[in-house]
């Protein structure tokens, strides 16, 4: 450093050197924005086989080749929850995943006198299994397909909500043949904006059973506290069964049906890892934002997320008021409460360091890169020039209705208000041929959209939920009348002049009438008419049909912006594809739920000066941390264990205790939560769960220091179920490898 230090004193006035120099820095930092560096990267399976390289170099073991195909092991034993990630760790079709994934399932079978939440669950034969919670799935991806050509073809010359509906029509009716055998859920996915359109082809095992979840003192150690947080000291994990009628294919829930036996399954490490080895994820990652433009970015972190925090804490806070600890409300709730404090923590995270980062700067310098590599070349000017104007335009035409939005989202949060409205629009859908319809309202649906209403009952307290939605009234009532809704306006009374206490009694009359609330009611209204709404006295369908019509106005709107920007973004990322391609470095797409496969080693980071955080916890550290008060009250049994140094099988010299949780290098974000994390001969050594709280942004932007995830370590998970939890007929039914 002292070096080059003295070199640019020496050239500080050597202008053309200078100059020089900021384009080489520029040029370095747009190809580290733009490009995959360091182990940055979630790569779609077929990409794999580019890497092998950089793999083996790495530690992979197994071929890459092997990893690009679907129905090979490994990557045929790692499935969707639709939300989570998961593996099959036996030939019986046991499933592991995340405590939290599963944590619907357990809060569903719990009650007040029998709480699996805080206490535990462990079957001990198949037929104590317990049903998962309504519209539960395990989903087995068996194809992947490009479709790119098929969905654009006839489209070129359709604009805006034309060429939205023209997709979706092309969409519709390539999923159509695709579920025309049974048991399968097809779904086309767009990468790069829309540069390319994938069929992706799942069995869909509708039958899940909760199996095993360790007590909430252990699954959920810490809490809320430590979420995001390391050191972490969690037993992030739980068991799941996926069940298939006898002849081998997806059935409905019976007693006659048999476990599902997957063509491969995981192996499951006791030897685990060491600081410095390969790991490997996959799983189905959600949302990422690595390409999204400079004034994105900055609308994103200094309005939206400050705006959700905001909200979501209030919600949290109403709940927490309104439903006294260990109630039957307040277990309603936990599901809600931990979605909610989650991206909570998360946004805030993101807030804390977007200020702390160069991230707006570095976006508009890449911009900037990437405009002056456009206009240097007349055909990429010809075919790009107008790319990045157009994207901005759109952008900001999106922005100026995103504060009511942003209300009427968290509204959503009221069951009996969004229930009727999804009813409602359910109705006028079934005036139309099913391929015209809405996705998420067409016959395939249906199951999904029968299991939602049902799953009502053990997550709505009405006392709780009038509460939340008088409060977003409140939010939507402070907006500016030109950006409220009339028909909203007109149904609760909201003019010049907020009369609070008029809201509150029009509130308690609409609570106290509705039957939204009943479950056969609720049910029964999937088969009425828009007639019957039209003629219901129930308030919640009053005031679904009563916003009906404009709620379908804002829709078109919407769709009419979204059809202009499904052109605009493709040529975005085609020029960002074809400036890397020059530079020799692959691009990866935004993460968008599927399938996808992630690399790294296990690593320590310094989160600040002076600090260096060590890749492993240990069982004292639960100690360490344990006040005998939630969230840090492990199980007495546990800390007895761990006082007699009750290590078992499972100890590790280097650290002289057994591994809890460990820290690598892989990027992940949501939706890999329970992905199988493997060593590079494909066995099952942890299970993602989390990252660290300085690494959240990295949806947005990755930073090779401090990206770091948090998995829970395979030989604690056996350590707990061994020691712990006695569940030795699980354990014996997996196959361990010492």
């Amino acid at each position: 450093m002292g070096n080059w230090a003295r070199q640019c004193a020496r050239h500080h006035h050597n202008k053309q050197w200078n100059n020089t120099m900021k384009k080489w820095l520029l040029t370095a930092a747009i190809a580290a924005a733009f490009g995959a560096q360091a182990d940055e990267g979630m790569w779609q399976p077929h990409q794999l086989p580019a890497l092998a390289k950089t793999l083996k170099a790495k530690g992979l073991e197994i071929d890459p080749e092997s990893i690009s195909k679907l129905t090979e092991f490994p990557m045929n034993a790692v499935i969707s929850l639709g939300g989570c990630t998961a593996s099959f760790v036996s030939p019986k079709g046991l499933v592991v995943t995340n405590h939290h994934c599963a944590y619907g399932s357990i809060q569903y079978n719990s009650t007040a006198e029998k709480n699996l939440l805080a206490d535990g669950f462990l079957a001990k034969s198949f037929d104590e299994e317990l049903p998962a919670a309504p519209g539960s799935r395990v989903y087995v991806t068996e194809s992947v397909t490009n479709v790119t050509a098929q969905i654009n073809e006839g489209l070129e010359s359709l604009k805006g909500d034309d060429f939205y509906k023209g997709v979706e029509a092309k969409e519709k009716a390539l999923v159509a043949e695709c579920e025309k055998e049974d048991g399968y859920r097809c779904n086309v996915y767009s990468f790069h904006g829309g540069l390319e359109y994938y069929l992706i082809k799942q069995m869909e095992i509708r039958d899940v059973r909760l199996v095993h979840n360790p007590a909430g003192s252990v699954g959920k150690y810490g809490g809320d506290i430590d979420n995001w947080m390391w050191p972490r000291h969690t037993g992030d994990y739980s068991f799941y069964r996926a069940y298939v009628g006898k002849d081998g294919k997806p059935a409905d829930f019976s007693k006659d049906n048999v476990p599902y036996e997957p063509k491969s399954f995981l192996k499951v490490s006791a030897k685990g890892l060491k600081d410095g080895d390969f790991v490997m994820v996959t799983g189905y990652p959600g949302r990422t934002n690595r390409y999204r433009t400079a004034s994105e970015v900055e609308n994103q972190f200094t309005w939206n997320y400050p705006a959700s925090r905001e909200l979501r804490e209030q919600i949290i806070d109403i709940i927490k008021t309104s439903a006294p600890e260990g109630s039957d409300a307040r277990i309603k709730y936990e599901s809600t409460l931990a979605s909610l404090a989650n991206y909570a923590k998360n946004f805030a995270s993101m807030i804390e360091f977007y200020g702390k980062s160069t991230m707006l700067e570095d976006r508009k310098a890449r911009e900037a890169e990437l405009a002056n590599w456009i206009k240097a070349d007349a055909q990429r000017q010809a075919k790009y020039g107008q790319t990045l104007a157009d994207l901005e335009r759109l952008v900001a035409e999106g922005n100026k209705t995103q504060e009511l939005d942003l209300i009427l989202g968290y509204m959503s949060y009221s069951t009996p208000m969004s229930t009727a409205a999804r009813l409602y629009r359910l109705a006028h859908e079934k005036q139309l041929p099913d391929m015209e319809r809405e996705p998420g309202f067409q016959d395939r649906d249906m199951t999904r959209f029968t299991a939602g209403l049902e799953r009502i009952d053990r997550r709505y307290d009405a006392s709780v939920d009038k509460v939340v939605l008088f409060e977003m009234l409140k939010h939507y009532a402070a907006l500016p009348a030109d950006k409220r809704r009339a028909d909203l306006d007109a149904f609760f009374g909201i003019g010049k002049k907020f009369d609070e206490k008029k809201l509150k009694k029009q509130l308690d009359k609409m609570y106290d009438k509705t039957e939204i609330g009943n479950k056969d009611v609720r049910m029964a209204w999937m088969d009425k008419s828009v007639a019957d709404f039209k003629a219901s006295k129930d308030p919640f369908i009053q005031l679904a049909v009563a916003t009906y019509d404009i709620s379908m106005a804002r829709e078109k709107a919407q769709k009419e912006l979204a059809g202009e920007l499904m052109k605009v973004r493709p040529a975005y990322m085609e020029a960002i594809i074809a400036y890397n391609n020059e530079l020799g470095k692959p691009v990866y797409a935004d993460a968008n739920s599927s399938l996808r496969v992630t690399y790294g080693n296990v690593k320590g980071y310094s989160p600040k000066d002076g600090l260096y955080a060590v890749p492993f916890t240990r069982l004292e550290g639960i100690t360490q941390k344990d006040t005998g008060v939630d969230p840090f009250d492990a199980p007495k049994k546990q800390l007895e264990l761990i006082e007699a140094k009750q290590y078992g099988d499972f100890y590790v010299k280097d650290i002289d205790s057994v591994p809890v949780n460990f820290l690598s290098t892989v990027d992940t974000t949501g939706g890999n939560s329970g992905s199988p994390t493997l060593n590079g001969r494909a066995e099952l050594v942890g299970l993602l769960f989390d990252g660290v709280y300085e690494s959240i942004i990295g949806d947005w932007n990755y930073d090779d220091n401090i990206n770091r995830s948090i998995h829970v370590d395979s030989r604690y998970m056996l350590w707990v179920m061994k020691y712990l939890d006695k569940a030795d007929n699980l354990l014996a039914e997996m196959e361990i490898v010492e």
